[in-house]
């Protein structure tokens, strides 16, 4: 079986990583994490970032299978709706996205307007689930701590980790996000050190620390070696005290309040109101 085409696109701004992951056999395709620009000072979205993903989808002539969304993210809206829009797809995410919707629904949906039944998008993905992209097959990862909706996508040699981990030279995700747990996350980092040395894994976020050059794929054996946080010999226990520590020191990332409610929703904006104006809430005291 061949393995699958991967092209990576970064988007400066929020520093995220997505991917148009396709089948070369039968021309099929999944796009994973596409982004929506937003603009908060003046409450502007963006579809640049996700149209260049379009663009290339449609530029190889690619059908597009998936939209794959590695957890509900905090920092960036996401692209997925737009992508449906200009190609179609099924909206796929993990299970997990109930407990985050039944979390943050009450607080940006006071009314009572919000599912928590993940029915916003089209698949929820059980852990071990497998699914194909044309002849390739993938497979779902459950790999909570970050978020506990957060899942990685096997396919072939390359897994697609979302926040689960970053670069060596970065280290690991924070867990203090509501439904995040270091315990959690220290195991499934061991559960994708666990796959073989030569298993790329996929990052969703890089932020060239130090100023080195854009990075954005790496072997489970680096991984294993140069990790900060999570190199073989860290042990659970220290890890737990490094990321506790490390999250009471971190402010709210800058997009958090419209990429939670846009998010959960599958990437949905607000409807808008009677005078035609649609609306980001901002809890006060909440967050």
């Amino acid at each position: 079986m061949s393995e699958a085409n991967i092209q990576h696109f970064y988007d400066e701004p929020t520093g995220t990583l997505s991917y148009v992951v396709s089948d070369p056999a039968s021309g099929q395709a999944a796009i994973v994490d596409p982004v929506l620009g937003y603009a908060m000072a003046s409450g502007r979205t963006d579809t640049a970032p996700a149209d260049r993903l379009v663009d290339y989808t449609r530029a190889q002539g690619l059908e597009l299978q998936w939209i794959l969304e590695t957890h509900a993210h905090a920092d960036h809206l996401s692209g997925a709706q737009h992508v449906k829009s200009e190609l179609g797809g099924t909206i796929a995410i993990g299970e997990g996205i109930r407990k985050v919707q039944a979390h943050f629904g009450p607080i940006f949906n006071p009314d009572g307007n919000y599912s928590t039944d993940g029915s916003a998008f089209d698949h929820l993905f059980n852990d071990g689930e497998v699914f194909g992209i044309g002849e390739l097959q993938c497979e779902v990862i459950a790999t909570p701590g970050h978020t506990n909706d957060s899942v990685s996508y096997k396919i072939g040699s390359a897994v697609f980790v979302g926040d689960s981990m970053f670069m060596p030279d970065f280290g690991s995700a924070r867990c203090d996000f509501p439904g995040g747990d270091a315990e959690l996350l220290y195991d499934s980092v061991r559960k994708l050190l666990s796959l073989p040395g030569d298993t790329r894994l996929f990052m969703c976020h890089d932020y060239k620390p130090g100023g080195r050059e854009l990075r954005w794929m790496c072997s489970v054996e680096e991984q294993r070696r140069d990790n900060i946080h999570v190199a073989n010999g860290v042990s659970k226990e220290a890890f737990v005290k490094m990321r506790t520590e490390r999250d009471a020191t971190l402010g709210l990332p800058a997009l958090i309040v419209p990429s939670i409610q846009v998010n959960i929703r599958a990437g949905v904006l607000p409807e808008p109101v009677e005078n035609g104006i649609a609306y980001i809430r901002v809890p006060i005291d909440t967050l």
